[in-house]
């Protein structure tokens, strides 16, 4: 079922909501970085460029994904997924996707922006890898790597999505029924040159997704603060976003136009644990659309199982943030604390412990 919000209302008190939500708009960088707060090291220091064998070993280890395609039309988000190990690595600069496995492979063309998540059963933590599609040929999609890096856990971890059951049959078809019911949600958002970018979001039920002021919104919580996505829609507002309910084969599409706001009343709907976002996301025009997805039943992620793929998620970012190509003073001294044994683990666990909300 399709759903569309923004394009109706026009009463008084909608009005004065809007006024107010655009006169708490988030317009630049830096006052987007004093919400957020400070890096905690140089931003790119988990990257690397191509596949090491932690990525190869992840994506042998891995049934499903989210992908989106952004060019000047705007971004498309579609999932993929089958047996573990569905896609093919060529060389550490390339994999190449089997369109087959795709819900939607006619979004795929040759020059586009590509980024993905791909999810490893059992394990909160994603990969997360960006680049851009070489060509759509011989039933493959190929991609040119960029970007390798692992994304935390915490979205996966509120949203509980590897406890959820399989649902055979999903009886929420309709589009405002799932937003209250959505826990996870893969964000996908592009920069100015079609550099594509998908993000986790995840939360309880009826704090992830809302309908409010002719809009759908969703919180910021705390995270990498990176801002990756943050930064795509300051300058490209256009997003696609996959919604899910975990446990069911549906999925939600939205598209529309975003922005970022410190709506006080808006963010205070959102707050969990007595803890309020500091910032909020709207969606303009935005338009909701519940479908399978053939590529979450392929995969078969729940019930989770989680086999021995020997990945452990700590000493991925230790061999990243080592790999990593960004040099100075500050890079020297993140790569001599996590060079600590168990250090690395020890923050991580402090982290996801102390700031969930």
């Amino acid at each position: 079922m399709c759903r569309r919000f923004g394009q109706t209302a026009h009463s008084t008190a909608a009005a004065e909501g809007r006024r107010n939500a655009v006169n708490d708009l988030v317009t630049d960088l830096d006052t987007l970085q004093g919400h957020v707060g400070r890096l905690p090291a140089p931003r790119d220091l988990k990257v690397i460029d191509y596949l090491d064998d932690n990525a190869m070993r992840w994506l042998a280890a891995s049934p499903f994904m989210f992908a989106a395609f952004g060019d000047p039309s705007g971004i498309r988000a579609t999932a993929g997924g089958g047996e573990t190990g569905f896609l093919r690595v060529t060389d550490p600069q390339s994999i190449q996707l089997p369109l087959t496995l795709l819900d939607d492979p006619s979004l795929a063309r040759e020059g586009q922006g590509f980024g993905s998540l791909f999810l490893v059963p059992g394990i909160d933590e994603t990969l997360r890898i960006n680049g851009r599609v070489r060509g759509v040929a011989d039933g493959h999609i190929g991609v040119a790597v960029e970007e390798c890096y692992l994304h935390c856990a915490k979205a996966f971890m509120r949203s509980g999505f590897w406890s959820a059951t399989p649902v055979e049959v999903n009886v929420i078809s309709d589009a405002a029924a799932f937003v209250e019911q959505s826990r996870f949600m893969a964000l996908a958002t592009m920069d100015n040159d079609g550099r594509a970018d998908v993000s986790p979001k995840g939360d309880p039920a009826g704090v992830l997704l809302k309908a409010h002021q002719d809009a759908m919104w969703y919180p910021d919580r705390p995270g990498n603060r990176r801002v990756d996505s943050f930064r795509n829609i300051l300058t490209q507002p256009r997003i696609a976003a996959m919604a899910v309910i975990p446990g069911s084969l549906d999925v939600m599409h939205v598209t529309g136009v975003a922005s970022v706001s410190t709506d006080e009343a808006v963010r205070a709907s959102f707050a969990v644990n007595e803890k309020t976002p500091k910032l909020v996301t709207r969606i303009q025009h935005a338009e909701c659309i519940v479908r399978r997805s053939e590529a979450l039943s392929r995969a078969r992620l729940w019930p989770a199982v989680q086999t021995a793929t020997g990945l452990e998620p700590a000493e991925i970012f230790k061999a990243h943030i080592k790999l990593s190509r960004v040099g100075g003073a500050e890079a020297a001294l993140a790569r001599a604390s996590v060079s600590i044994p168990g250090m690395m683990r020890k923050g991580l666990d402090h982290d996801y412990k102390k700031n969930l909300y």
